[in-house]
């Protein structure tokens, strides 16, 4: 009995999460919220921002000092270090004043 190869593509797995912007920072992108397939070495939430910064100008000038803009993943306030294993939402906001 002879076998064909097997012709079909591995499963590829994507990334797909929720971006969601607030205040001046959705103002600079230019939207609320887009969804986006995660590139492979997009793996914290630095590597995201220099990801969305080469996408586009409005990008560039929202993200422009990358140490301002605050993130949420999940719902939970992370630093720039922080792993986008799991995620499924992100959120980038302006640092908030107290009053």
């Amino acid at each position: 009995m002879t076998q064909s190869p097997d012709t079909t593509a591995p499963a590829v797995q994507t990334r797909t999460v929720r971006l969601i912007y607030f205040a001046w920072v959705r103002e600079r992108v230019g939207q609320a919220e887009e969804l986006v397939v995660l590139p492979d070495d997009v793996a914290t939430v630095l590597n995201l921002v220099r990801w969305l910064k080469a996408r586009d100008e409005g990008y560039a000038a929202a993200f422009a000092d990358e140490t301002l803009v605050r993130a949420a993943v999940n719902q939970t306030h992370v630093k720039p270090g922080a792993s986008l294993e799991g995620a499924r939402e992100i959120a980038f906001f302006p640092p908030m004043t107290g009053g």
